[in-house]
């Protein structure tokens, strides 16, 4: 909400859409690189464990949900920012 503010003071709203815009892609890029390795390290440590695998997949799961929401919350923020 300040880095909004600020953004706005200093260059217009335009300037301001623009790096909500941007941080809504880093949002969503950063999570896909997230998950992307959590399910990459989950499927090797299943290779190595295979009597382990159904807690892997647990911790996989709990951990990509939690990525998830973080990235959906970094996105509703920008999109706050785009519209208001």
């Amino acid at each position: 909400m300040l880095l909004s503010v600020l953004l706005q003071a200093a260059a217009g709203a335009a300037i301001g859409k623009l790096g909500a815009a941007i941080g809504a892609g880093l949002a969503v890029i950063g999570a896909g690189l997230g998950i992307g390795k959590i399910g990459g390290s989950a499927m090797e440590a299943i290779a190595r464990q295979p009597e382990a695998s159904g807690d892997i997949r647990m911790n996989m799961i709990i951990a990509a949900a939690l990525i998830e929401g973080v990235a959906l919350l970094a996105v509703v923020v920008c999109l706050l920012v785009f519209f208001l």
